[in-house]
């Protein structure tokens, strides 16, 4: 989703490289290692958030916390680690970076844990599993189309301004009607990204092989990947999950 990392963003057509040809044969070996590398973080950062919301919810001071000022430290906790790791990265050395994304899975997984509080355990297993398998079939397809998906990204990122605007007016017009529309919209939008975030994974790897911005451009992958897949979950979740 975001910008990171790319050095000539106006550039077109799919699979480009840095002398303009697609990237070869040789290269798909690493193209492989690098990818499964970014699924490998984000599958390890989605599972310590889950541990850590179960923990959390089943300790019962998730429950006593967000009745107090605290809640909000964690809260906004996760968009602070965001903004650092998307701004700060050409600062960062790798391993920094790689702390900051383990943090932000747990401060995550801390303030997911109130889904545990207002969904039974079944609907979101079920939830959780439902997303999983729309997430694999739509990185699968961000990965291997040859269409070039830049300008539904650009459609889909307008789409994600609206849904937040539209959120924040709702909070005031409690409107159950706008809720859902949001959910819907907002399943459709983080689909939509995780294809479209996969393909510029894809192609950014012609940018970054080789470089000493390879290990920081796998952990900020991740990060963008695991944002689409949980608002993808908890959009889901909205309209899926059975309320205690």
């Amino acid at each position: 989703m975001a910008n990171w990392n790319d050095p000539q963003p106006s550039r077109t057509g799919f699979g480009a490289s840095l002398n303009g040809t697609s990237i070869g044969v040789g290269t798909d070996a690493g193209l492989r290692r690098h990818m499964l590398s970014i699924y490998n973080y984000m599958a390890s950062g989605v599972l310590l958030s889950g541990v850590v919301a179960l923990l959390f919810a089943q300790s019962g001071y998730a429950l006593q916390i967000m009745q107090t000022p605290l809640q909000w430290l964690i809260v906004l906790a996760p968009l602070g680690f965001v903004m650092a790791m998307s701004f700060g990265a050409n600062k960062m050395q790798t391993t920094t970076l790689q702390a900051l994304f383990w943090g932000f899975s747990v401060v995550m997984g801390l303030s997911l844990s109130t889904i545990f509080l207002v969904y039974t355990g079944a609907s979101i297993a079920t939830t959780f599993f439902s997303t999983a398998a729309a997430f694999a079939g739509l990185s699968l397809v961000g990965y291997t189309t040859k269409k070039d998906l830049s300008a539904m990204g650009s459609f889909l990122i307008m789409g994600l301004i609206g849904i937040i605007v539209a959120s924040l007016i709702n909070l005031f017009l409690q409107s159950s009607g706008l809720a859902m529309a949001i959910s819907i919209l907002g399943v459709l939008i983080f689909a939509g990204l995780t294809a479209y975030d996969t393909q510029k994974l894809k192609e950014q790897y012609a940018y970054v092989r080789g470089t000493d911005f390879a290990g920081k451009a796998v952990v900020l992958g991740a990060l963008n990947l695991y944002l689409d897949f949980i608002n993808m979950f908890l959009f889901l979740l909205r309209f899926m999950g059975d309320r205690r």
